[in-house]
């Protein structure tokens, strides 16, 4: 069984409120299209975050449609399977499945049931079967839920009567508590820490047992859980078991400096080997921060600098390394943009800069976490504010949930209203 993995796509970003990202993500689908050709594998896994937002634009919609048909036309006889990640709408996902299928391809959005026993062959919906092997595709979900995974496991290994490799997908944070990860290391310290920023984290035990590759998405750089030192190795083997994030297609952000992959996974059987290769992605444009070395002491410096990376035919996002306390022009972005106006987009910017030299204050204060898909899940403001009421020891939360009662009174008479003047009409 061979499959290519790859995960967070975010197509149709825009990045730094400025710049779309079509192009890149052309050349990334240019190139996924010449390895699947090429490399002949049995599925294309796409392991969440399709989308940038959950309610992504036509032009998006139109660029996800265009790219997988693409490179479905080149590889008819490889089976495309696509899972919701925390950016993407569950339900705008699912509902293209029905079509998709006539291609070859599953799209699946929403996670299983809570209540399992109440649906007969659910683990139908999330396995796909393969000539080769099993895969079993597991759109993000908001709560850890182990038992859901390991009962899919055990419908697998149940109808998988000749002992074919057995894949699973998903879009979740986990780390291996196994692990020691030296403190010096920054590119492991999420995995050092119970929480990856605000990320809900879980550890590997939790991914149960049974299957041979676990194919994530998520973190955006490309790794093996249990294996830091072949981050980047570009053909290793390890035994059943194998779990590992693909990385992002694109540089997502301005830290992510490392080197961006597509993950070529081949296993013979349940149970053996599995030989892992990475594809090293070509980025259209890269990310640079200015100047190379120290910090720029003034404004006017900073400009000659970013006209002399323009003049000498730079490409790429730049941002500014700025001692603290130089002061800005209040113009400045503007002359920024201005100047770079002459260069087709071909040279874009960062406008968040970094400060340099500052004195270091240590804040303590204990903050709350929430993923991306809690805070968008959030419909009524009171829930957020309940949620980090300590942070604002000034705030009276009885006032406030009044105010909010107040007005919802007042929107039901206005919508009483406006339904009484219909009915006249």
């Amino acid at each position: 069984m061979k499959v290519i993995h790859i995960a967070d796509l975010h197509i149709g970003q825009i990045i730094y409120q400025n710049y779309d990202r079509v192009d890149e993500h052309k050349h990334f689908f240019d190139q996924l299209k010449t390895l699947c050709v090429n490399e002949k594998p049995d599925a294309l896994l796409v392991s969440g975050d399709i989308f940038d937002v959950q309610q992504p634009s036509a032009a998006s919609k139109r660029a996800f449609n265009e790219y997988f048909v693409d490179i479905h036309n080149a590889c008819p006889q490889m089976t495309l399977i696509i899972t919701a990640g925390n950016h993407d709408s569950a339900s705008r996902i699912q509902a293209d499945n029905a079509i998709w299928k006539l291609g070859n391809a599953h799209l699946i959005g929403t996670p299983p049931p809570t209540d399992t026993a109440a649906h007969q062959d659910w683990e139908k919906d999330f396995v796909v079967a393969l000539d080769s092997g099993y895969v079993i595709a597991l759109p993000y979900m908001t709560n850890e839920r182990p038992q859901i995974v390991q009962a899919l496991l055990d419908y697998v290994a149940e109808i998988n009567t000749e002992q074919k490799p057995v894949v699973v997908m998903g879009h979740l944070a986990v780390i291996d508590p196994r692990i020691r990860y030296a403190e010096s290391d920054a590119d492991d310290k999420a995995f050092r820490d119970s929480d990856i920023g605000s990320l809900r984290t879980q550890s590997v035990e939790s991914l149960g047992v049974g299957y041979d590759y676990f194919a994530l998405g998520h973190i955006h750089k490309p790794q093996t859980i249990g294996y830091p030192q072949d981050c980047f190795a570009k053909d290793v083997t390890h035994p059943s078991g194998v779990v590992r994030y693909s990385g992002s297609a694109l540089h997502v952000s301005c830290d992510e400096t490392f080197p961006h992959t597509i993950s070529i996974v081949e296993m013979q059987s349940r149970g053996g080997d599995v030989r892992l290769r990475q594809h090293e992605i070509d980025q259209l444009r890269h990310f640079y921060v200015l100047p190379k070395d120290g910090s720029f002491n003034s404004a006017e410096e900073a400009l000659e600098a970013i006209a002399d990376f323009a003049k000498a035919g730079g490409k790429g996002y730049i941002r500014l390394r700025i001692k603290h306390d130089v002061v800005l022009p209040s113009d400045f972005n503007q002359r920024v943009y201005d100047h770079l106006s002459d260069y087709n987009d071909e040279v874009r910017y960062n406008p968040k800069h970094i400060w340099t030299d500052a004195p270091v204050v240590v804040d303590e204060t204990p903050r709350p976490t929430f993923e991306v898909a809690d805070l968008q899940q959030m419909t009524n403001p009171l829930d957020f504010i309940e949620k980090t009421i300590d942070q604002y020891p000034g705030l009276d939360l009885a006032t406030i949930r009044a105010a909010f009662a107040k007005i919802e009174d007042e929107l039901r008479v206005i919508d009483e209203e406006e339904r009484s003047k219909s009915k006249k009409k």
